[in-house]
């Protein structure tokens, strides 16, 4: 499907990377996964547990060190952490122990598959305001403009880039970076380092130039320009741990006075694909303690954005999730992350200004699916047939020359160097979302979770036809504009570690979802007058899944016994539901969050 990549080099130059997302086999089988040491006798391996009891504390430090384990890395609210041994009976005694749920070997995962590139160099341009706007037509797409107008530009929301090494000093990244609370995660190298020299591309730069390139008159310019970027590297060549990228969610999940990050979202443009079966290889409980560490970041008031990922690099054609045996990719179906689908125009620069502008067309590699997708956004794509060249006029003046069929990808920073390049992928699309969460909660501080996963749906633009819930659209086509713009205002979600609960309105129909520490939320509603009222569940796809209530309320609130199964009895998934109550001619929808049991 995708035609070769290709990188041009120079201050103004550009490369297209595809990252396809890499499909591993909980098998254990071929090279798409491997533990942290080999299996030869007294090798160190490394191991990811989640406590028992919920936290971490000295029983689970007692337990590893009794044995002669090492504890690499602990943390104490969300219950996982990490341990080494040479023992070969090492997992086998710590689960023994009474002290952990669940544990596994730790694995190496390559995230992000590396790129293809070759050379060809093209005309200088000179800087100017914003030097390659007119090649931004995902900006364009999202209505970004429209955000800006209405005063909303991302100041003061803290987006963390959970990725590979950072471009801490490119023109367009530089401005809007904490360096202080930028980390990293793989052992033996600082937040800003990673293969290759300063002219190589470099995913997290071109990602987070598309959530917050600065808005400096030069380059390109981010979805929230004023919004600030924490670096988190979990990530090195586009591999690293599972371990890595637990401990890079929870750093930056967790407030500054505690010593996180403090970000209000969290953008992951990784991800791999597993199948459920094929072995035990133990490569569940990893993803048990993926699940856990972002749903400990949803506890946070954290958005976690995914990308939904880019199908089979065998065939080049995305997966569709609902359909595709036992699949499941990670950490897009993770807890209570949104992921985010692909599109891109065919034929953008054709004819340029008068060129295609089916923005919203899916790309053929982002997988789908009702039970993956939140909304769609740009992602860029290679389709266009052919090698013909086009042009496109740079800002204040000269052009940007190369094949048309490139300028149908994204555009933003790349590398150390300065430069700028061209990829596509689903690592793109999400960052978009991730930019408009930030304009979002610039303009409602305090938003929780629910309410800001629920904005970005409900102003998302309906594209998927009859179907209200697209497999790949999921809620819609993302708009930036729409979404601090339009709609009522949400109320501001109370501190994390209080009684999370919509108010109560006792003069009107309410429906309430109240968290007080338990995995499940409770659920409550309010009457003015006796009526009949229901209470359905239903998931993200819109699929009913339990029915809690039916019958005749008395005035008031009424609390409802639930015990998170659905209607056959059996325990649903952690994840995002939604509650929808019908009484009074009145029908309300609150989203509700299970945690891991």
């Amino acid at each position: 499907m995708h035609k070769s990549w290709r990188f041009i080099p120079s201050l103004k130059a550009f490369a297209v990377v595809l990252g396809a997302i890499a499909v591993l086999g909980l098998s254990f089988t071929g090279a798409w996964a491997q533990s942290s040491a080999g299996d030869s006798p007294g090798a160190v391996k490394k191991y990811v547990f989640m406590s028992s009891s919920g936290t971490w504390g000295a029983a689970q430090d007692a337990a590893i060190r009794r044995i002669g384990g090492t504890v690499d890395f602990s943390h104490a609210a969300s219950g996982i952490g990490s341990a080494s041994s040479a023992d070969p009976d090492f997992l086998k005694v710590m689960m023994k122990s009474g002290a952990f749920s669940k544990g596994s070997t730790d694995m190496m995962v390559q995230w992000q598959e590396p790129a293809n590139e070759q050379e060809f160099t093209e005309e200088a341009v000179t800087p100017g305001n914003e030097t390659f706007i007119n090649l931004q037509w995902s900006i364009t797409a999202i209505e970004a403009s429209g955000a800006w107008n209405a005063g909303y530009d991302g100041t003061g929301v803290r987006v963390a880039v959970i990725d590979g090494g950072f471009c801490p000093t490119h023109v367009d990244l530089a401005p809007n970076l904490d360096v202080a609370h930028s980390a990293s995660f793989v052992p033996g190298f600082t937040f800003n380092q990673d293969v290759g020299n300063a002219g190589t591309f470099r995913h997290a730069c071109h990602v987070a130039g598309i959530i917050a390139a600065a808005d400096n008159s030069i380059g390109t310019i981010g979805v929230a320009p004023h919004a600030t970027i924490i670096s988190v590297k979990a990530l090195h060549g586009g591999s690293g741990s599972f371990e890595a990228v637990i401990q890079s969610i929870l750093y930056a999940a967790d407030p500054i006075s505690a010593g996180g990050a403090g970000a209000n979202i969290i953008n992951m443009s990784l991800g791999a694909t597993f199948n459920r079966g094929g072995g035990n290889t133990g490569a569940g409980a990893l993803v048990s303690a993926l699940n856990q560490a972002v749903n400990y970041a949803t506890s946070k008031n954290v958005l976690v954005v995914c990308s939904a990922g880019n199908g089979d690099p065998n065939t080049g054609l995305g997966l569709d999730l609902d359909h595709t045996g036992n699949l499941i990719t990670v950490p897009a179906m993770s807890g209570s992350a949104i992921a985010v689908s692909a599109t891109a125009p065919v034929g953008y620069a054709v004819g340029y200004p008068n060129g295609a502008t089916n923005f919203r067309d899916p790309t053929t590699y982002t997988n789908y699916g009702h039970s993956l997708v939140w909304v769609a956004a740009p992602g860029g794509d290679t389709a266009l047939p052919g090698n013909a060249n086009c042009s496109i006029p740079a800002v204040p003046a000269g052009n940007v020359n190369a094949p048309c069929w490139l300028f149908d990808t994204i555009v933003s920073p790349g590398n150390t160097g300065g430069g700028y390049f061209f990829a596509a992928g689903t690592s793109m699309a999400a960052p978009h979302v991730a930019g408009v969460a930030a304009l979002i909660a610039q303009k409602y501080p305090g938003i929780s979770v629910g309410d800001l996963k629920s904005r970005l749906a409900q102003t998302a633009d309906a594209v998927g036809g009859d179907d209200p819930f697209s497999p790949y659209y999921g809620h819609g086509f993302l708009n930036a504009r729409r979404a601090v713009t339009e709609g009522p205002a949400p109320q501001a979600a109370a501190s994390p570690e209080k009684r999370i609960e919509t108010t109560v309105a006792t003069a009107r129909v309410e429906l309430v979802i109240a968290r007080n520490g338990s995995s499940v939320p409770e659920i409550s509603f309010t009457l003015p007058t006796a009526s009949q009222a229901k209470v359905e569940l239903f998931d993200v796809a819109g699929r009913k899944v339990a029915e809690l209530f039916d019958g005749s309320a008395n005035a008031g609130r009424t609390t409802l016994s639930w015990s998170g199964h659905d209607s056959g009895g059996d325990a649903l998934r952690a994840g995002a539901y939604f509650a929808r109550l019908t009484a009074g001619g009145v029908q309300q929808a609150r989203q509700i969050v299970l945690l891991g049991q």
